[in-house]
């Protein structure tokens, strides 16, 4: 749920041009005393940047309070963050610190931000303002001195419009915003990081040989577009590696629960594609587009993403799969 850093245990891995900007950007932003927002996917890597913000930092010092804003009943976080007096309510036996004053002096890395309640948020607002706040059952006012960092995957402007996050807060946590970049966008770091995490997963294992990836695995691997990021492409590998001891691995399973006793699985998947585009022969054109569009999608959700296994479902050659993929991308 929550934690204090105790130092850097993870380091960032990667050499593409879009990584190292990202990097480069991160440490400008560490060393001014301002608040962060993090955005990127689930598995991005979000705590990583977070933790390599703070130890860049003038903080590094100080104390890395992480607290994981998905993982609290949203009843509790106000107790969590803030604290509380003995008998504030039920179960408050004893007065309590919160996460802002374990975190004075340094950091405080709030993930998942965009699941905190709004009267909440407003009691963040006050205590980044004026780094005063009161613990819950107290109108004691308490100064802190926290760096806040705050990470999600949501669109937090538009829940600002949606009313669910206060405007004056994303103003006061946005001094900057670092987007990170996703896997599929880091090109070759992707080869850089499975080597990595297979060489380390070999010698967890007690292999004698470091693996090395077959010609199709590293097709794969291309091929697929990595929803969950570096912690899936992390999955996959050591799954490869413990699963082969062999020192080539020659395949992958992406998604571990696809259910391999289930037969009628092509079968019962219902077309997306709407006959009433070939009501009119002037419409020939609008029809044969978006037909090739469904079976695409349809082969991509079948193969997992893997193209030469969405080629072959289609009864055609990778290049001339490559061919319409390249043709409709920006709409799959």
């Amino acid at each position: 749920m929550t934690r204090k850093g105790t130092g850097v245990n993870q380091t960032p891995l990667g050499e593409s041009e879009v990584f190292l900007s990202f990097q480069e950007r991160l440490s400008q932003v560490a060393r001014v005393n301002r608040s962060v927002l993090i955005v990127g996917e689930r598995g991005s890597g979000k705590e990583i940047a977070a933790t390599r913000l703070h130890y860049l930092s003038d903080r590094w010092s100080g104390p890395l309070v992480t607290v994981n804003c998905a993982a609290l009943p949203p009843t509790l976080i106000e107790s969590e963050l803030f604290g509380h007096e003995s008998g504030a309510f039920t179960g408050a036996n004893k007065v309590r610190k919160g996460r802002f004053e374990e975190a004075s002096g340094g950091t405080l890395f709030l993930d998942e931000i965009g699941l905190i309640p709004l009267q909440v948020q407003e009691k963040i607002l006050r205590a980044v303002e004026y780094n005063t706040f009161e613990r819950v059952g107290s109108s004691l006012s308490h100064e802190v001195d926290v760096r806040i960092i705050g990470a999600t995957n949501a669109d937090l402007p538009a829940l600002c419009e949606e009313g669910k996050f206060k405007r004056d807060l994303l103003d006061r946590l946005s001094f900057e915003v670092l987007f990170i970049p996703p896997l599929r966008a880091r090109g070759d770091d992707l080869f850089l990081l499975a080597h990595h995490f297979a060489s380390r997963m070999a010698h967890e294992c007690g292999h004698e040989t470091l693996p090395v990836f077959g010609e199709q695995v590293k097709r794969e691997l291309l091929e697929y577009s990595w929803p969950g990021n570096v912690r899936e492409l992390k999955n996959v590998v050591e799954r490869a590696v413990y699963t082969h001891p062999d020192r080539v691995i020659e395949a992958l399973e992406i998604d571990p629960f696809r259910n391999p006793y289930d037969d009628h699985h092509h079968e019962t998947k219902e077309t997306q594609f709407s006959l009433e585009h070939y009501v009119s022969l002037e419409h020939y054109e609008e029809a044969k587009r978006n037909l090739d569009i469904d079976y695409l999608r349809r082969a991509l959700e079948e193969s997992q993403g893997k193209q030469s296994e969405a080629a072959s479902l289609l009864g055609l050659t990778y290049d001339q799969f490559r061919g319409l993929y390249r043709k409709y991308k920006e709409v799959l």
